[in-house]
């Protein structure tokens, strides 16, 4: 594979965790409800996923399966992350509690439950899954255009893509996503003909807790190389940046989802990146400080975030507590 083949497989790498978790934090914000949890999402379904890999690895289940392991990790880390999700959906919904400050308390409890989790049943301080889960193994002949898209590359990244047209159609051209973005916009009109608001924020949460636990097994297994250490470096947080960067829409979730993905993919190539295929490394040659490539994508986030803030337009009653009884 040539280093620009190389270049868009690890881009790829990085952007689907991303994708997939502003995408989750972008239904919940439709939904009305702000989502600060991604981050804790994230983590509980990464250990819940890399929990049920070691639970089958134990019981001799699957051994030869491993694509099927893979699937059943994601399948158990969508769930958690949909069922701890229920807890941001009970305090900002049915106690009106504020869902930001809900948000972090879920940051705070995540790693701190995988990590006792994690020490009580393995004595250890993280989970190391195998490498071989989740690889597409395909024929070495196919066409060099095709192979970072298909050569070694994690089903996961096909399963997110599908997902995400999957939601951004659901989202703009059903009846569903209609009600669901006006209990985001302007819930009192929504109530008025009909529609159970309380009930579409539960399902805007959950879906989101879904997506946030897949985005966080699909980031461990991929991004951490297998480890699960109760930590996603802050990819919950980025998403959100990356959601509003994408003005709260699919397709700017897309563009912002691979840029700061390309530039993950730099800070952490570069020593080795050869651009040109002169076989010099030019990144590296330049007389910059050897931190300044892990820095550049938080750094490029924050200045297109200030760039595009005026042109930002969040939902109107996002952040808000829905009363039925008061008008």
């Amino acid at each position: 594979m040539n280093n620009m083949a190389f270049l868009i497989q690890k881009t790829l790498i990085y952007s689907i965790p991303l994708l997939i978790v502003a995408m989750a934090g972008m239904i919940s914000e439709r939904s009305g409800i702000i989502n600060i949890a991604l981050d804790g999402m994230m983590i509980f379904g990464s250990f819940l996923g890399a929990e049920v890999v070691y639970m089958l690895q134990d019981a001799g289940i699957l051994s030869g399966n491993p694509q099927v392991v893979f699937l059943l990790a994601m399948l158990a880390a969508a769930v958690a992350g949909a069922l701890f999700s229920l807890l941001l959906a009970f305090s900002a919904i049915n106690l009106k509690a504020d869902q930001t400050i809900g948000g972090t308390a879920l940051n705070l409890l995540a790693p701190a439950a995988a990590h006792f989790f994690i020490k009580v049943l393995y004595m250890q301080d993280k989970l190391v899954m195998p490498k071989d889960i989740g690889f597409v193994i395909l024929n070495e002949n196919i066409p060099e255009f095709m192979k970072p898209f298909f050569d070694k590359a994690y089903i996961s990244t096909y399963i997110a893509i599908f997902i995400f047209v999957v939601l951004s159609i659901i989202l703009y051209k059903t009846r569903f996503g209609l009600r669901l973005r006006a209990c985001g916009e302007h819930p009192q009109a929504a109530d008025s003909v009909g529609i159970n608001v309380y009930k579409m924020r539960y399902i805007g949460v959950m879906l989101s807790g879904a997506l946030g636990g897949l985005g966080g097994y699909i980031y461990i297994a991929t991004v951490a190389g297998g480890t699960c250490n109760a930590d996603v470096a802050g990819t919950g947080f980025l998403a959100l940046a990356i959601m509003i960067f994408g003005n709260w829409k699919p397709g700017g979730i897309v563009v912002g989802s691979l840029l700061f993905g390309l530039l993950k993919c730099l800070s952490s190539t570069y020593t080795s990146l050869d651009l040109n295929g002169d076989g010099i490394a030019i990144l590296k040659d330049l007389p910059l400080p050897m931190y300044f490539y892990n820095i550049v994508p938080y750094i490029v986030v924050l200045i297109v975030l200030i760039l595009t803030s005026k042109n930002s337009r969040a939902p109107k009653a996002e952040g808000i507590p829905y009363d039925k009884g008061a008008r």
